[in-house]
């Protein structure tokens, strides 16, 4: 019988169920009745911090929000420009859209998947007031580049990190480029949970200040009913504060799984011919996604799915050819990267809990593809 494989497994957090039923019923029949931004958010909000050399971490309701919280707390809407990928998940747009700025889409570097830093130097205008690089899949997109062109054009440097959390760049943590990043935690994500999540995360103490005041309704934590700011319901769970706590040691570990699976396909795939992995090494990966390319995607995905193993596509269409964003598309700009990758990219199951017994028969099931054999250890 076929084995199945599925590509959102139903069992992420299996092993954590008692420690998620404990979690619900002491805090439900705690004497203190604190749901959502209680101690237990604080102590999460701190522990996040010591991962991230010491930068101000604020919890939100998902990582959307969290985008949203950042934009709002830069001052940036109507008249202003944000520099986005034209290839992504779509609140990189929809946020910018949604602060009344306009989101401009610059195209990706075909290798990464990234924006690429001089195509979005080449999209600045001088109604511009940030730049959203997003790290994408396995890699982190070039901050190094962004920060400079970021200093150099006095823009805001936004960083979608949001698939990123535990990548390290350059020594750096993903999420403290900049002048913020972002985390999500819904289920997938490398540290999901069963529930919604994100994170702000930033260096400068008056930002943290103002995306907490944000994300209550605008109030300062001194005073309730005292409103400072218009601001927004983002507030983060109790029950998942605590849960993501009793995780959070165990993160490091699933993340170096998530980086040796990777390894091993890439590895695999390196000479497949019309297959092409993801570029290798560890610096700078976040292994949240394995995502290879080939011309033959749709023929892939069937041929996997016949072997039990399930697949994902990210994304089927570039940002600007998306019906909600196409009126914010510039008329007669282009995006071969982004529309090369749209019809090309397939995602493979990665997820930490995958046996090498696994791991292998999905390598195995790309090599069959490409005509090729198995010929290294998982």
């Amino acid at each position: 019988m076929t084995r199945t494989l599925p590509f959102f497994p139903p069992d992420l957090f299996e092993t954590d169920r008692a420690t998620l039923l404990e979690i619900v019923h002491d805090l439900g029949t705690g004497t203190g009745q604190r749901f959502i931004l209680g101690e237990h958010t604080a102590r999460f909000e701190q522990a996040l911090s010591g991962t991230l050399d010491g930068a101000a971490v604020v919890t939100c309701g998902s990582g959307t929000s969290a985008l949203t919280l950042v934009l709002a707390a830069l001052g940036i809407g109507p008249g202003d420009e944000v520099v986005v990928p034209a290839f992504g998940c779509a609140p990189l747009a929809a946020t910018v859209v949604s602060s009344g700025a306009t989101p401009v889409f610059a195209d990706v570097r075909p290798d990464t998947m990234t924006l690429d830093p001089e195509l979005a130097r080449a999209a600045i205008t001088p109604r511009t007031r940030a730049l959203m690089p997003a790290h994408q899949f396995s890699v982190m997109a070039d901050m190094p580049a962004f920060e400079a062109l970021a200093a150099r054009h006095g823009l805001r440097l936004i960083e979608d990190s949001a698939v990123a959390q535990g990548a390290v760049l350059d020594g750096r943590p993903a999420g403290t480029w900049g002048d913020a990043g972002v985390f999500s935690f819904v289920q997938v994500k490398s540290f999901g949970m069963p529930g919604e999540g994100g994170a702000v995360v930033t260096r400068d103490p008056d930002l943290a200040d103002t995306v907490r005041m944000l994300r209550n309704h605008g109030q300062d934590g001194r005073q309730r009913f005292v409103h400072h700011r218009i601001g927004f319901n983002s507030r983060f769970d109790e029950v998942m504060a605590a849960f993501q706590l009793r995780r959070l040691p165990g993160l490091a570990g699933r993340l170096a799984r998530r980086a040796r699976i990777a390894e091993y396909y890439t590895a695999r795939f390196a000479a497949l011919p019309g297959i092409q992995p993801p570029p290798a090494g560890r610096d700078g990966r976040c292994f949240y996604v394995y995502c290879l390319r080939t011309d033959r995607r749709d023929d892939l995905a069937e041929h996997l799915a016949a072997q039990g193993i399930g697949t994902h596509v990210y994304y089927p269409a570039p940002l600007p050819a998306q019906p909600a964003f196409a009126p914010y598309a510039r008329p007669g700009a282009v995006w071969p990267n982004a529309d090369a990758a749209s019809r090309s990219i397939l995602a493979l199951p990665v997820y930490p809990h995958l046996t090498d017994a696994e791991i292998e028969h999905i390598a195995d099931a790309v090599c069959q593809f490409a005509g090729n054999r198995k010929d290294i250890e998982p």
